[in-house]
């Protein structure tokens, strides 16, 4: 087009020269305006490719963003199931380190095999506190948080009353005569956190609305349910923003058992939160693949949010 116009302004000054007397001048206004048009055609060309570079970069972000969620949330489930393999661990040290003082006429080859069970758990645990500190961020560790117990189903009565302090109508239905007599310490903490998540989002994004928790156990696997009916007033929501951890870490924790996860928006506008933790984890997928859960379907309150306390 460039090259159109200036060929034709070019000929039409060649004729208006060569013959003065029967130009009207009328090229001029001609020109004038298509360099007018090119010029704007330039410059809302360069726009839509500048907005086009920027959505593909937000894009490249937003899925940055999300990879960078997901790889963070792995690396603080990492660290609370340390404490819960170091337990193990330290159990099979000491009983190798004291079977021979327990159990009397061992041969020798029997005390030489559970010194080096017990030489092997601990090089184990130390390798351990190596991937650690790895994962752990700068700042992890320095509170009291790390030195605490990690929380199981056996505590979820406490976190409900402390959401019902907080002003959250809260019913709990705890339901575990059908489990076994010690829950596997990964479904205990599991279940702990996918309640205590679900119950952050019902205060965040839908604060006084009714809120019911169901725990139930059979024999096979932890039933977690909690539901929550839509905010009986017009609110504001306490946090419009947040890392994003919330479902992440849903998910990653049920995948971590072998589970499954069901979240989603209700029809009254209400939100669900749904999980089935087996006792027995089954056989996990490469780590980059999709996990065994169903995502809501229609846009709902922004529930993706970390819980302060988690």
């Amino acid at each position: 087009m460039l090259a159109v116009w200036a060929g034709y302004t070019v000929l039409s000054y060649g004729f208006d020269a060569s013959d003065p007397q029967r130009s009207n001048g009328s090229w001029l206004i001609v020109t004038l305006l298509g360099g007018t048009l090119l010029l704007l055609g330039a410059a809302l060309q360069r726009s839509d490719r500048a907005q086009r570079a920027l959505d593909e970069q937000a894009t490249i972000s937003e899925a940055e963003r999300a990879r960078r969620t997901l790889l963070e949330e792995r690396a603080r489930i990492a660290r609370e199931l340390h404490d819960v393999v170091a337990h193990h661990m330290s159990v099979i040290t000491v009983q190798a380190d004291s079977a021979p003082y327990r159990i009397a006429g061992l041969p020798l080859e029997a005390t030489e095999e559970f010194g080096t069970i017990a030489a092997t758990a601990r090089e184990s645990l130390s390798e351990m506190r190596r991937l650690l500190g790895v994962l752990r961020s700068e700042d992890a560790g320095q509170g009291g948080g790390e030195r605490t117990p990690q929380p199981g189903v056996d505590r979820i009565g406490q976190l409900v009353e402390a959401t019902v302090r907080a002003g959250q109508p809260v019913e709990l239905a705890l339901d575990r005569e059908a489990a076994p007599e010690r829950l596997p310490q990964a479904v205990d903490l599991s279940a702990y956190r996918i309640v205590q998540e679900a119950l952050a989002n019902a205060v965040r994004h839908a604060p006084g609305s009714d809120t019911r928790v169901s725990v139930a156990a059979d024999a096979e696997g932890l039933t977690v349910l909690v539901v929550n009916a839509p905010a009986g007033r017009p609110h504001v929501p306490l946090e419009t923003t947040g890392t994003g951890h919330g479902l992440v870490g849903m998910r990653e924790r049920v995948r971590l058992v072998g589970g499954s996860l069901d979240t989603g928006p209700l029809p009254d506008g209400g939100f669900r939160v749904a999980a089935r933790l087996p006792y027995a984890a089954e056989a996990q997928d490469a780590p980059d693949a999709p996990s065994p859960v169903t995502e809501p379907t229609t846009p709902t309150a922004p529930t993706d949010k970390e819980s302060p306390a988690a």
